[in-house]
C-alpha cells in the first residue's frame, strides 16, 4: 500500500486575545519581546517594565476589545484559523502530498512555543503572514524558533520568507482593491464587511496604505521595514494603475504606542490633512492578511470618525485579505516553493543583525 508523504505547514502571526481572560496574557508576551519592545536597558531592569506596563494596559484594551464585538476578544486567531483551513484544503488538492496546516501565535495562545510546533525542516514549513519584513515581526518569530530548537530556520527548508517585494502578490493586493469597489468579493467571508463607498469614483479617490508603525529605534539598528512598505505601495501602484486608478496615493503608519519617535507620518494625521481637504479618503491596511482590532476599531472606527468630522468627502475601509481565493493560492505556491533558494543571511540584510545560529555565518 502507497502512503502519502505527510508534511505539515504553521502560519505564524503576532496574535490576539481570544478572550478577556487572555489579554494580559497577550500583552505581557508582547511587550517582554526584545524585538517588539526594545529599549536600551538591561533585562533585569526592562522585563519587569513590560510586564508593568502589561498589567497597567490591560483594562484599557479590555474596554476597546469588548467594543469590538467579539466576547472581549480579538478576532485575529479565528481568522488566522480561517485561512490555515482555506490553505490546507487548496494544498491537498495541488500536491500527492498530505498537509495539515497549524496555527501558532508569538504572543498569547496557541504559543509558538508549544511543543505541537515541530521543528522547522523539509516536513515542518514555518509561514509567518507578514507581508514585510521587520524585526518586530520576522525577526521576533526567528528568534522565538531559534530559542526553543536552537538554530535558526532560514535556509533549512522549513520557512517561508517576507513577500512584499513579489510581482504577484502585488498584482492580487490590486486586483482585490479593484474587486472590492467593483462587487465581487463575497461579503460573508469578511468581518464586518465595509457599507461605505466613496461618493466620487474609486479610481479618482485619494488611497491611503495604512501600515502598522514601528520604534524608529528598531530602523536605525537595520529594519528594512519602511523600505519593504514603499516598495509594495510602489508596485501595488504600478498595478491599480494599469486598472485604470488615476488618484493620489498616500503610506502613513498607525498603532503607535508610547512616547518614543515612531515611523510617520502618521495616519492619524494623514487621514485629518486629506479631509480638511475635503477628499474622498480609501484606506487599505498595508501590512495586514486578516481583519482584527488596528484595520475594524482602529481603521474603521477612528480612522473614520476623524475623517467624517474633518471634512472628508467619504471614507472607506477596504478589508485585508481574510480568505480571498487568489491569495490563499498565492500563499500556496510560496510554501510548495519554501525556502531553499535562500543562501545568505536574510536577518541581517533586512534587519540589522543576524541571530547567533545563522548557518551564513
Amino acid at each position: 500500500m502507497n502512503h502519502k508523504q505527510k508534511k505539515t505547514l504553521i502560519l505564524v502571526n503576532l496574535g490576539g486575545p481570544r478572550t478577556k481572560d487572555e489579554i494580559e496574557v497577550f500583552l505581557t508576551d508582547l511587550f517582554t519581546d526584545p524585538f517588539v519592545f526594545d529599549l536600551p536597558l538591561p533585562e533585569f531592569l526592562r522585563l519587569p517594565l513590560a510586564r508593568f506596563i502589561a498589567k497597567k494596559r490591560t483594562p484599557k484594551v479590555t474596554k476597546i476589545y469588548e467594543s469590538m464585538g467579539f466576547g472581549g476578544g480579538s478576532p485575529l486567531v479565528a481568522e488566522t484559523e480561517k485561512q490555515a483551513k482555506s490553505l490546507e484544503k487548496l494544498l491537498n488538492t495541488k500536491s500527492s502530498i498530505q498537509w495539515t496546516v497549524k496555527v501558532a501565535m508569538t504572543c498569547g495562545f496557541p504559543h509558538i512555543s508549544n511543543p505541537e510546533f515541530e521543528k522547522p525542516g523539509s516536513d515542518t514549513i514555518y509561514l509567518p503572514l507578514y507581508p514585510q519584513y521587520s524585526r518586530s515581526t520576522v525577526l521576533s518569530t526567528l528568534n522565538h524558533l531559534e530559542k526553543k530548537f536552537k538554530e535558526c530556520p532560514v535556509g533549512s527548508g522549513g520557512f517561508i520568507p517576507s513577500f512584499a517585494s513579489d510581482l504577484e502578490f502585488h498584482q492580487i493586493t490590486a486586483r482585490f482593491i479593484a474587486e472590492f469597489f467593483t462587487g465581487l468579493l463575497r461579503k460573508e467571508d469578511f468581518l464586518h464587511f465595509p457599507k461605505e463607498k466613496p461618493t466620487t469614483s474609486w479610481k479618482e479617490s485619494d488611497l491611503v496604505f495604512s501600515a502598522h508603525g514601528i520604534p524608529m529605534r528598531l530602523i536605525r539598528k537595520g529594519d528594512r521595514y519602511m523600505q519593504e512598505i514603499e516598495s509594495s505601495v510602489e508596485g501595488i501602484t504600478n498595478e491599480l494603475r494599469k486598472l485604470g486608478f488615476q488618484g493620489n496615493t498616500h503610506i502613513s503608519y498607525q498603532s503607535k504606542v508610547g512616547p518614543a519617535k515612531w515611523t510617520e507620518p502618521s495616519s492619524l494625521s494623514m487621514i485629518e490633512s486629506l479631509s480638511k481637504e475635503g477628499k474622498s479618503i480609501l484606506v487599505y491596511p498595508i501590512s495586514f492578511v486578516s481583519d482584527h482590532l488596528e484595520t475594524l476599531e482602529e481603521i474603521g472606527e477612528q480612522f473614520k470618525t476623524l475623517a467624517l468630522e474633518s471634512g472628508a468627502k467619504s471614507f472607506t475601509r477596504i478589508p485585508a485579505f481574510g480568505i480571498y481565493p487568489p491569495f490563499i493560492e498565492f500563499l500556496a505556491k510560496k510554501v510548495i516553493q519554501g525556502d531553499t533558494l535562500i543562501r545568505h543571511c536574510q536577518c541581517k540584510e533586512m534587519g540589522g543583525e543576524s541571530l547567533p545560529t545563522c548557518r551564513f555565518k
